[in-house]
């Protein structure tokens, strides 16, 4: 199924993109059933083949019996999924130069064209707010339920202490924002140690997000390519 190859690809993307490394993984809403999503078995992201890809229900069962270990945090896709039909996939991911962002006062915000999709503003989910202290892993419906709310209608969300979540209605776009999600991040903090910094306005990011939603196959094409060519 190409969907699966897709997704094989995505993960080896995100690894190499240094979104993702031994943890963090990435689904897709099954093609065939909406109800259904694709997801790996719990491993390396950077591993994954497609013998590896299992079926998921919104409960974070996988359909299939005796299977493999399987992802503590599946609930993250399960929920997002049943609240966002607009959502086809989603990434989650520990990347570093986001972090920060999730734990202090300071928004993430975009400060050029490439991360305009976060002009509407990321939420930060905290955990201790819903669970009180945990191990800040969403372990089951309820708490992926939580973070799905926080994430509403946004394209990402931060996870205070833990990390972040990027969606969209394709594969190439989900990863795309969880690339440049990190990029801009990193950006951010080094504009930051320089001065103040001017970000995009309102109406720039919403144009530019326009444009950049309709150009990420241009770098998913590109970074499928590299991945095959073992160029990443």
């Amino acid at each position: 199924m190409a969907v699966i190859e897709d997704l094989v690809a995505a993960n080896r993307i995100l690894a190499a993109q240094q979104v993702v490394d031994g943890f963090g993984h990435v689904s897709v809403r099954h093609d065939k059933d909406r109800s259904r999503f694709l997801l790996a078995r719990s491993m390396a992201p950077a591993l994954v083949a497609t013998e590896d890809i299992l079926e998921f229900d919104f409960d974070g069962n996988a359909l299939i019996a005796n299977g493999p270990a399987v992802y503590l945090e599946r609930f993250i896709h399960a929920e997002i999924y049943r609240r966002r039909p607009d959502v086809n996939a989603i990434v989650h991911s520990h990347s570093p130069a986001v972090i920060p962002f999730a734990v202090t006062a300071v928004p993430l915000q975009p400060l050029y064209h490439m991360s305009a999709f976060l002009g509407p503003g990321v939420p930060v989910f905290d955990i201790r707010d819903v669970a009180g202290e945990t191990d800040m892993l969403i372990r089951n419906s309820g708490l992926g339920a939580f973070l799905a709310t926080c994430l509403a209608d946004k394209p990402a969300a931060l996870m205070r202490g833990h990390g972040s979540v990027a969606v969209g209605a394709t594969l190439p776009l989900a990863v795309f924002r969880a690339v440049y999600l990190e990029t801009n991040a990193r950006m951010q903090a080094e504009a930051l140690r320089l001065g103040p910094v001017t970000f995009l306005s309102p109406k720039e990011a919403d144009l530019a997000a326009v444009v950049s939603d309709i150009q990420a196959p241009r770098a998913w094409d590109l970074w499928k390519y590299q991945v095959a060519q073992g160029k990443l």
